[in-house]
């Protein structure tokens, strides 16, 4: 469901801060408080809107080592297989399938390099796991929370 221009406005906003008032949305796209509920109402009921939530610095909760881990699967290993997998671990922040020659690829958030060869040890043992290879992120140098440039 591709949004319309208002909608995308409406939505980045959002995303740069889900707790800014539907005034203060509105006075920025040119809508009254009660039309921007209405959207974001409609967009939540449509999907595009799946949910508000928190971004949290994952070193104010411990977690002070990222790294990213290329999965290899057995043949016969489906997405679904993957995701049921790797649900158990609380330190996976995102897993996605990906082209090339790994089938998915990990991000992680670990507490310290010990914990993090220890969640790649049990990664690594999951049974439809054939190997792994894994990278550290030394410094993140760029997040971004929306969909690309605001219209």
């Amino acid at each position: 469901m591709p949004l319309n221009d208002l909608d995308e406005r409406i939505v980045h906003a959002l995303a740069e801060d889900a707790r800014r008032t539907y005034a203060d949305i509105g006075a920025e796209v040119g809508l009254s408080a009660p039309a921007v509920k209405r959207r974001v109402d409609r967009l939540r009921e449509q999907g595009a809107i799946t949910g508000f939530t928190v971004r949290v610095d994952p070193t104010a909760l411990g977690w002070k080592t990222e790294g990213f881990i290329e999965m290899y699967c057995r043949s016969h290993t489906t997405p679904d297989d993957i995701r049921r997998g790797l649900s158990r671990y609380p330190e996976v922040a995102s897993a996605s399938t990906v082209t090339g020659d790994a089938d998915a690829l990990v991000q992680i958030f670990a507490a310290d390099m010990r914990h993090f060869e220890q969640v790649l040890e049990r990664i690594a043992g999951e049974p439809f796991v054939e190997r792994t290879k894994s990278v550290l992120v030394l410094s993140p140098l760029l997040r971004r929370y929306t969909a690309g440039p605001p219209v």
